[in-house]
């Protein structure tokens, strides 16, 4: 079975609109339902029970009510966590044993989009496999609203819950009191426990873009716009800065000097802690596609290897269990931490970065020797998704780039999940060969394929 529906990181659109109108969300909650009786049996509970969160968006409530209503056709019990995080849900959904979770959030998109994230109950997001048969599920089924009207019940303390689980994964030794740390907020899901995180923790917090107002999330702020987090680091003379996305399953750093590090630049400086401690399981790091050739490059230099998976946390995960890593992630801030968590959590790793710097020093002295080489993306409209490598033209322009770039530099091709588009990524160590072998390649998909 294929997904229609859902991405690398869930189902997103506009709210009122398809796949966010009325009807498509109850048929999912029910479909989610039916699965759940099918798949995710608890003999101790007289009914699945789901747990369902959301980052500030306006629109959240609405589709949880309209989510939570094929959920109940279902015969589920709904219990809200209210806003929290998304890797709260998926931590909280593990331990306390919840038939699976709901995340109501489009993580770093504008207030205007919205999405559903779903979890197991093994707190990761359900394997593709599973996300197909609920799609599947979707298509014969009418819902009928029980009600014109209802309350999801909010369980209080989960958030509290999950804020003590990441004190407790403080790195041994460090000690964070008085370390002044800037918190970009996104206006999201993380506004207010962050802070609360880091002071509780003995830091000296400012905290800025912590006032959601429903359509403030993400809004130059964040972590797709750490400029401002970066001036006030250095204008406040922090140690460090953190800005998170809307959903705060990723963040992006900087350093004392205001030197933006994204997941590369933190996997480098953990994996080296981590196997020096040791606590590295393995010497292999798991990154995906778009990890910069920088980073395999430094981390080579220390006799540690990256693999390589599709973009997506998901898939990210997936190869740390099969080799048995602990320490994976993304370019964009998913980082897992896999002895702590089972998804990308950006408070986690604003939280063992701190602590890193507590105990070793400035931030930039820990990834200094990262080399980012020059990357680019060119996006092509296509009429048709043939396998790339089987396009005579465009195995041969890609040939030739190769041959010339060596091994200092890398190619990758791929299409979009959600639109008629092929991605063109170059990297190489110098911008006018990533711009000239990124732009012949995109001409030679455009002329075979191009829309």
């Amino acid at each position: 079975m294929t997904k229609k529906l859902f991405g690398t990181d869930g189902m997103r659109g506009v709210p009122r609109l398809f796949p966010l109108d009325e009807e498509t969300l109850a048929k999912l909650g029910r479909a989610l339902g039916e699965y759940l009786r099918a798949h995710e049996p608890a003999p101790e509970a007289p009914r699945p029970e789901v747990l369902l969160g959301m980052d500030t968006r306006e629109s959240g409530p609405w589709i949880a009510e309209w989510f939570s209503r094929g959920l109940l056709a279902a015969e589920c019990s709904v219990i809200s966590a209210g806003v929290i995080p998304t890797p709260g849900v998926a931590w909280l959904v593990r331990q306390r044993g919840f038939s699976a979770g709901v995340v109501i959030s489009a993580s770093h998109n504008p207030f205007s989009d919205n999405g559903v994230k779903l979890f197991s109950p093994r707190g990761r997001k359900f394997a593709d496999a599973a996300e197909a048969e609920i799609e599947s599920r979707m298509e014969s089924r009418e819902v009928t609203a029980a009600t014109l009207s209802f309350e999801i019940p909010e369980q209080t303390g989960l958030a509290a819950e999950y804020l003590d689980s990441l004190r407790a994964a403080k790195l041994a030794g460090a000690d964070i009191s008085g370390l002044r740390i800037v918190l970009d907020c996104a206006n999201g899901a993380a506004s207010s426990l962050a802070p609360e995180l880091f002071r509780s923790l003995g830091a000296e917090v400012v905290a800025i873009h912590n006032q959601p107002n429903g359509q403030n999330i993400n809004n130059n702020c964040g972590s797709l716009h750490p400029e401002e987090m970066q001036a006030r680091v250095v204008g406040n003379g922090a140690a460090l800065g953190a800005a998170f996305d809307g959903d705060a399953d990723r963040v992006t750093l900087c350093t004392g000097t205001g030197r933006r590090v994204d997941g590369d630049g933190i996997l480098l400086a953990m994996a080296r802690y981590m196997r020096k401690i040791g606590a590295l399981k393995g010497t292999t790091i798991v990154g995906t596609t778009m990890a910069n050739l920088g980073l395999e490059k430094a981390l080579a230099a220390d006799d540690l290897s990256l693999t390589r998976v599709p973009v997506g946390d998901r898939y990210v995960l997936e190869e740390m269990q099969r080799i048995g890593a602990n320490l994976g992630g993304e370019q964009s801030g998913h980082i897992i931490f896999l002895d702590d968590a089972s998804t990308g959590d950006g408070m986690l790793t604003a939280v063992k970065m701190a602590s890193l710097v507590a105990l070793t020093g400035p931030l930039d002295a820990l990834v200094g020797d990262l080399r980012i080489f020059p990357q680019t993306i060119v996006n092509v409209r296509v009429q048709t998704k043939h396998p790339l490598e089987g396009i005579p033209g465009v195995a041969e322009e890609v040939r030739r780039a190769e041959e010339a770039l060596g091994d200092r530099g890398r190619i990758v091709l791929r299409y979009s999940g959600t639109e008629p588009v092929a991605r063109v990524m170059v990297e190489a160590e110098n911008v006018e060969d990533v711009q000239r072998w990124a732009s012949s390649i995109a001409c030679s998909i455009h002329n075979a394929i191009g829309a």
